[in-house]
């Protein structure tokens, strides 16, 4: 270190006692400020940890599971992507949290919305970042996204599978954490006057799927969404081109071309309800459709009376 003053560990021997020290000059003068402590070496063990990412990588030395998830990639590559979108962007709070076990298998079924699925991608990481036990969400996903080039191998890579009931009673039954948005296409590309407005559920194959597994179903209800790309209309000649369910118009897309793909910050809130028990249900219950029908009607009033809550006591959507 240039400067730095070299203190012997040793005297020089010396026949002759030295003379006391004299206090130096600096005594009376102002405590001087100690050195900054060296920060410690984090960025070597970062680039250790990615330089051994990338080896496994390029050598195949990491595991996937029946489904094609890879845990590895969706932890140090697909999450860190998403992490400021979602702390920085849009300023994601949670409530209900410990309604989610920390083990074993549990359905989440939310409201879908926002013109593109980001819903589902920030609940994923709020259950991983989150969550006690710091859980990944199993999606199950519609055909068309598995169809789609890149999009359908990076959504098998990160946890997701198709949406069918055989696919989610073996992730349930292997104690996973599915995540399903049964209002599909009709929620996320519907038009921002029916915001919050709940679109049918489906035939309630998510009711089946947990009666079958004995797994707890948990409402999960999001707000800020609806806010991200407000759609107002839909091009649907385009659609029927690029075999699309809709082709939305946005107060910016795509008038602004790209640029009008860049989300609003809205300000978000995911909450999680309380589990609603299937296991005092025989399996064979799935088949019966009034069962299943009442169930799937009280996991939607849920979710739509939750919402209605969290709107009540929201102030403005992009400042909460």
């Amino acid at each position: 270190m240039s400067g730095a003053r070299v203190i012997p560990l040793h005297p020089p021997e010396s026949t002759t006692a030295a003379p006391p020290a004299t206090p130096p000059a600096e005594a009376d003068a102002p405590d001087a400020e100690p050195a900054p402590d060296l920060p410690p070496a984090e960025w070597q063990a970062q680039l250790a940890d990615v330089l051994a990412f990338v080896r496994r990588r390029v050598s195949g030395d990491y595991e996937v599971d029946d489904f094609g998830f890879d845990v590895e990639l969706t932890d140090h590559v697909l999450v860190p992507l998403l992490r400021p979108l979602y702390e920085k962007w849009f300023r994601v709070e949670t409530i209900g949290m410990h309604n989610v076990p920390a083990t074993g298998g549990a359905l989440i079924v939310a409201n879908h919305s926002g013109t593109l699925p980001m819903d589902a991608l920030m609940t994923a990481v709020a259950l991983r970042d989150v969550h006690p036990a710091g859980r990944h969400l199993r999606m199950l996903g519609a055909d068309l996204l598995f169809s789609t080039p890149l999009l359908g191998s990076l959504a098998r890579k990160s946890g997701q599978t198709l949406a069918c009931n055989s696919d989610a009673e073996r992730l349930l039954t292997s104690g996973e954490l599915a995540g399903v948005w049964p209002e599909g296409f009709k929620g996320v590309g519907k038009l921002y006057r029916d915001r919050y407005k709940l679109q049918r559920f489906g035939r309630g194959g998510f009711v089946s799927a947990a009666l079958c597994t004995g797994t707890p179903i948990i409402p999960c209800s999001i707000v800020g969404a609806e806010e991200i790309y407000p759609m107002i209309g839909d091009l649907k000649p385009l659609a029927r081109l690029f075999g699309l369910p809709y082709f939305p118009v946005t107060p910016l897309f795509p008038l602004l071309g790209p640029l009008g793909a860049v989300p609003l910050p809205s300000k978000w809130y995911i909450e999680f309800g309380e589990p609603i028990a299937t296991d005092a249900h025989d399996p064979t219950a799935a088949d019966d459709p009034m069962l299943v029908f009442n169930l799937t009607d009280q996991v939607r009033e849920t979710i739509q009376q939750t919402l209605y809550r969290l709107l009540t006591q929201r102030r403005n959507p992009f400042l909460g």
